[in-house]
């Protein structure tokens, strides 16, 4: 007789439920975006944009070190926040549910649905106006254009680059998540999207960039909110030490994809929703510095 005949069935475990990959396009119905909309400057009662760096020594996560990540406060107004779910939800194509369980990327063209580890809601949007307005307000934060202008390259003191990544613009491709009560995105490292266009030049993303579109009891109080957790949680690689960024309207956090190891914690309250989209570099190459080094010399 087999041992496992000896257990009562319900103290045996439950085979995981196994979810096929599926491939993926997406789709979105045309919007008529506002002229008005995220325009500049912003709007009468708009707050400054600030910009608070993530100073990891001075935190729970010392060994972070110099990774790069800001929260930027006042990118949006709440009522920007507002508009832009609704675009948002007029872009799905699903008229009855727009929003749709969010799936986990294994390849390009092809996710796999694991609530288990994400779970969450979400509508996908590509639309390169918007993001490029949402830069340019992300942008009124002092020094942030200077700060993501290069990665891992050496600027000439004409500030042109000599090799490496240059800012090219936020990834068109918006995902927009909601996060119900119960709901979280375990922990993760956020991987990279790469393209090469048709004349041989090569993107790669190198930053997140998270949008929070409304406000939590951490951040505002209970009168003012019922959206308890949802925090952005980095955490140590023993799960048990973390920095948190609690939603707030129009705030955007933006950090390195690499090592930075972070969760989206359960909602327990309320209703969380957010916008990520990346930011885009091209790839420098040391021919091209060649190239323009030698145009200055003949000019």
């Amino acid at each position: 007789m087999s041992l496992s005949n000896l257990i009562p069935s319900s103290l045996k475990p439950k085979p995981r439920k196994r979810h096929q990959p599926q491939q993926t396009s997406y789709e979105s119905n045309p919007v008529p975006i506002p002229a008005s909309f995220l325009a500049l400057p912003p709007p009468p009662d708009a707050k400054p944009v600030t910009l608070t760096r993530i100073t990891w020594p001075a935190t729970a996560l010392p060994e972070n070190g110099t990774r790069y990540a800001v929260v930027l406060d006042n990118v949006l107004t709440s009522a920007e926040c507002a508009e832009l779910l609704r675009l948002a939800e007029a872009s799905s194509t699903h008229a009855d549910a727009p929003w749709q369980p969010a799936m986990v990327n294994i390849g390009p063209g092809w996710e796999i649905l694991e609530p288990e580890y994400r779970n969450s809601d979400r509508i996908i949007w590509d639309h390169q106006e918007i993001v490029d307005r949402l830069w340019k307000r992300c942008a009124l934060a002092p020094g942030l254009r200077e700060e993501l202008a290069f990665v891992g390259g050496v600027a000439k003191p004409s500030k042109r680059l000599e090799t490496g990544w240059k800012f090219a613009r936020f990834n068109k491709r918006m995902r927009f998540l909601k996060y119900q009560k119960g709901q979280f995105f375990r922990p993760h490292c956020d991987g990279s999207y790469g393209e090469e266009t048709d004349d041989g030049a090569v993107f790669r993303t190198h930053y997140t960039v998270h949008l929070y579109l409304n406000d939590s009891v951490a951040e505002v109080g209970k009168d003012k909110a019922d959206l308890v957790g949802g925090a952005t949680s980095f955490l140590s690689n023993d799960e048990k030490r973390k920095v948190d960024v609690d939603p707030r309207a129009g705030r955007v956090l933006i950090f390195q994809h690499t090592m930075l190891y972070h969760s989206g914690a359960d909602v327990v309250a309320g209703t969380k929703y957010t916008m990520r989209t990346d930011i885009l570099y091209e790839l420098v190459r040391k021919e091209t510095a060649a190239e323009e080094a030698d145009g200055d010399r003949a000019v």
